[in-house]
């Protein structure tokens, strides 16, 4: 794979990749990727969509949010998740991509990590960080924070199946 790719595109668990608006728009190199799943987590309403892809068997979920301390990303938390979830589980290439793959994209990969495959916050962080450098804003470590703490707790009160 050339060099420069790698700038803006990393796996970060097996075939579940973070990347950025560049990768997510180049056609040619998804294909080769042979990336199944879209996950844009820089939806907006002038940016192409699930359209852009079409006749391209790749399954597109768009979610608008923005990269500001205040958004609140908990609310896509578990649909994002389970988006992830279920193109993995069917053998499926994920891109979980923003602007520029590093706060929104990172933080939906960390919270699938923590939900899905019961990783903490900490380890999550530190699986995405051994492959990409990710920045998180303030407000979504909070949140992530707090996801962590349910989690944590659910896991004491129920075995683990």
């Amino acid at each position: 794979m050339e060099g420069s790719l790698w700038e803006i595109l990393d796996e970060v668990w097996p075939r579940l990749y973070i990347g950025d608006q560049d990768i997510a728009s180049d056609r040619r190199e998804l294909a080769k990727l042979e990336i199944t799943h879209i996950l844009n987590c820089a939806q907006s309403k002038w940016r192409g969509g699930a359209e852009y892809y079409a006749g391209m068997n790749i399954t597109y979920h768009g979610i608008e949010a923005h990269d500001s301390p205040t958004f609140d990303m908990s609310v896509n938390f578990y649909p994002a998740a389970e988006f992830i979830h279920k193109a993995l589980i069917n053998g499926g290439k994920v891109l979980v991509h923003c602007t520029v793959g590093v706060s929104r994209s990172a933080t939906l990969v960390l919270a699938y990590l923590m939900i899905r495959q019961n990783l903490t916050l900490v380890e999550a962080i530190k699986t995405v960080k051994d492959h990409r450098g990710v920045i998180p804003n303030r407000g979504f470590l909070r949140q992530l924070n707090g996801l962590d703490g349910i989690l944590r707790e659910s896991r004491k009160t129920s075995p683990q199946s």
